[in-house]
């Protein structure tokens, strides 16, 4: 059973990512996921509880792609590394889930309840980049890690809607770089 969930999640993702909030039904999940006709409301008996279930999955996904452990004793080249590779993950691999976030941001932006775990999600990565950041000897650790984060967000949606060859190294470099060198 934990497979075939697992193949419902994933084809939610893809539908999102693709087709947007408004594409996303048990029907379409189960077609998607070649899944018989009623596998998805047996585990999410509602649009809302499917909703608040792939919020759940598509964080428990992030939290193991994206390994805080990754960056153990960083420096700023460390964090150019690390954020490239993360926005180039996103922004590829993993742009159909990228692009689902977003939507469901944007989608449940005056739904508490469904925005809490996305939410949550995004201050764990904040506390994640604070700690990075802090860590690096970047003065002013949160304002610097939230800088970075928007400069992330803005450069991923770039790739992911107007120029996905977009080289985001040399922007992410000079972020770095120019809030390093503040102390």
């Amino acid at each position: 059973m934990a497979a075939t969930k697992e193949r419902a999640l994933e084809a939610a993702v893809e539908l999102l990512g693709t087709e947007g909030v408004r594409a996303l039904s048990h029907a379409r999940v189960d077609e998607r996921a070649g899944l018989p006709a009623g596998s998805t409301s047996n585990w999410f008996r509602t649009r809302r509880a499917l909703l608040a279930g792939l919020i759940d999955w598509m964080a428990e996904r992030e939290r193991a792609d994206f390994a805080p452990s990754l960056l153990e004793h960083p420096t700023p080249d460390m964090i150019v590394e690390g954020l490239c590779a993360v926005m180039l993950a996103q922004t590829g691999p993993f742009a159909a889930r990228t692009r689902a976030r977003y939507a469901l941001f944007l989608e449940l932006s005056a739904d508490d309840e469904l925005l809490a775990p996305l939410s949550r999600q995004r201050r764990e990565f904040e506390q994640w980049t604070d700690r990075l950041v802090a860590e690096a000897g970047i003065p002013d650790p949160v304002p610097a890690a939230r800088a970075l984060m928007a400069l992330g967000d803005g450069l991923m949606l770039h790739r992911l809607t107007v120029d996905p060859g977009l080289d985001v190294r040399p922007a992410v470099e000079r972020a770095v770089r120019a809030l390093a060198a503040t102390a």
